[in-house]
């Protein structure tokens, strides 16, 4: 999406190799060092950040109402692929207006560490609240009993004297989630499971353990 800019600047240097003012062995080294500094927004950008925004977006409408639950799919697929577009064409036209020249002056000047810096963390923030928001992970572990109550002299049943879910989220909310969420993180990131492979673990994980909590009577 953000690597169109780099067509455009090509475009124009290939626009004056062909008058005579540019060689072809500099338009390959433009195209080897603009993959870093693109990449690196292209990722903030829109990978980290438009991307998350677009899906809250999608899954909160989804999850509002079940009768327009189809409203989120079908918005993601419409705004996703416009919204590429626009983005992609709009940078191809400010690559080729503005040349190699004003992509030097934007890296020289520092706004492209400063915009990549921003991008980062915008999307880091995005990512932390929709982990928060709709990656559920629960521990249904408790201590139920029945209570005899001296003053009324009746016995109250399945009284929860210990619910170790509420004792986590009173301590440290929503720490399963993050705790599952960078478990994921680590197997794609550093043992470079496919995406794949880490939903089918993910839905192996929740089989097993379901079927141990019907059996163990903690769901019954």
């Amino acid at each position: 999406q953000v690597g169109s800019i780099c067509n455009g600047i090509v475009c124009g240097l290939e626009e004056a190799n062909a008058n005579g003012q540019c060689t072809p062995d500099i338009i390959e080294s433009v195209k080897v060092a603009l993959i870093g500094p693109t990449s690196a927004i292209g990722d903030s950008l829109w990978v980290a950040t438009i991307i998350p925004i677009l899906l809250t977006i999608c899954l909160s409408i989804s999850q509002s109402n079940a009768s327009i639950s189809w409203l989120g799919p079908v918005l993601y697929m419409i705004v996703y692929p416009v919204g590429t577009c626009c983005l992609s064409w709009w940078l191809f036209r400010l690559g080729y207006k503005s040349g190699l020249e004003g992509m030097q002056d934007m890296m020289a000047s520092g706004k492209l560490d400063h915009l990549t810096d921003a991008m980062t963390l915008l999307g880091l923030i995005v990512v932390g609240a929709l982990t928060a928001s709709f990656v559920t992970c629960s521990l249904p572990i408790q201590i139920v009993k029945d209570v005899y109550d001296a003053t009324t002299n009746q016995v109250t049943p399945g009284v929860v004297l210990f619910n170790a879910d509420t004792m986590l989220n009173n301590i440290f909310p929503k720490l399963l989630p993050l705790a599952l969420t960078l478990w994921v993180y680590n197997l794609y990131a550093k043992k470079k499971w496919s995406p794949l492979k880490l939903m089918g673990l993910i839905l192996v994980l929740a089989l097993v353990l379901t079927g141990i909590g019907y059996l163990s009577g903690v769901y019954a």
